[in-house]
């Protein structure tokens, strides 16, 4: 066989895709032109008998790893397929540290102080950018985040800024860190870039979730003179349907002469098996026979009808609790039964 001479720029790429597998080439030459296909296939032809020192390999793939960092974007889709075939080729040892040196010159470091920024104030930074440069922002930050800012932005620029992302692209690294030093320049004048949520409805739930009854009632019928939207939301948040665990056999037993089967079917879809269990226990066995049966008939079901059959056995539940007729256990600490 042969030995490798001198390597040209268009014999390196056929190597690197041939040490890459059949695979990972086969991705490459869907996004190359008739003209790069048969240089490439001229070049990995001509490899055919010539022996390549696994040096000469792996400095090709050193030489590509430094190409790498010296342009982002390399995001999505593209990165998972190039991860998997570094690990297929090269095992998960040799690949990593590649692996690494490459996400580390893309976007985990551009836009990080970003990332600690409320996205309602980011709102506020980003409105007045150039539609490219908010969409080379967001592709840089978590999905949820950036959902949360483009809903906030203008409607008439939201679909433009996700076309945009859509679009992206390679980008140079030089210009990801002019914007980036940009972005840090201003948040740091603001001074602080995180904020930090007081109060609300959850707090307050959790609140009146360790007060006595007379305490909590006395509360309430204040409150709902007052906004009784209100009141209904901190009682949503205090009771969930879970917490239907910790009332006794009799309660659950109270409750189950209240709903319907159908309710209690769709409801217990998302439930835990501890309280599948005690709903169980508490009903007879052909009774919680047929329910099995109806739940196991029943297949997948919209989350939406679950979450509706859960709040409807909860409103019945609640009601239950002011009638006196079932005790809540684990609120304001031990309920003393007399």
């Amino acid at each position: 066989m042969a030995k490798l001479k001198k390597i040209d720029g268009p014999q390196k790429a056929a190597i690197f895709l041939m040490a890459m597998g059949d695979e990972f080439s086969r991705e490459v030459f869907r996004g190359l032109t008739d003209y790069e296909i048969k240089l490439l296939g001229k070049r990995m032809a001509s490899l055919e008998d010539v022996t390549i020192p696994v040096d000469a390999v792996q400095e090709i793939m050193d030489e590509f790893q430094q190409m790498s960092s010296e342009v982002s974007g390399i995001t999505g889709k593209g990165m998972d397929h190039l991860r998997e075939a570094l690990v297929g080729a090269l095992g998960s040892e040799k690949a990593k540290p590649i692996i690494e040196s490459i996400t580390q010159a893309t976007d985990t470091a551009a836009f990080s102080a970003l990332r600690r920024v409320d996205p309602f104030l980011l709102v506020d930074y980003l409105k007045g950018e150039h539609p490219q440069t908010i969409a080379l922002v967001l592709a840089h930050l978590d999905y949820l985040k950036t959902a949360q800012i483009i809903k906030e932005l203008p409607e008439k620029l939201q679909p433009e800024i996700i076309y945009r992302m859509a679009n992206l692209g390679m980008v140079p690294s030089g210009v990801i860190e002019d914007i980036d030093n940009v972005l840090k320049k201003e948040i740091e004048a603001m001074g602080s870039t995180e904020s930090k949520k007081l109060g609300g409805v959850e707090t307050v739930a959790e609140i009146m979730n360790q007060m006595d009854h007379t305490t909590e009632n006395n509360i309430f019928a204040t409150l709902e003179e007052m906004d009784a939207d209100l009141a209904e939301g901190i009682r949503q948040k205090m009771f969930v349907f879970e917490d239907i665990v910790h009332i006794d056999n009799r309660g659950i037993q109270t409750i189950l002469k209240e709903i319907t089967n159908e309710d209690l079917a769709l409801a217990l879809k998302t439930a835990t098996e501890s309280l599948k269990d005690l709903v169980l226990r508490n009903m007879s066995s052909r009774a919680s026979e047929m329910l099995v049966d109806d739940m196991e008939a029943m297949g997948p079901v919209k989350l939406s009808d679950v979450e509706n059959a859960q709040q409807t056995i909860v409103r019945v539940v609640r009601k239950l609790e002011t009638a006196g007729k079932i005790v809540i256990g684990g609120k304001g600490g031990e309920d003393v039964l007399v």
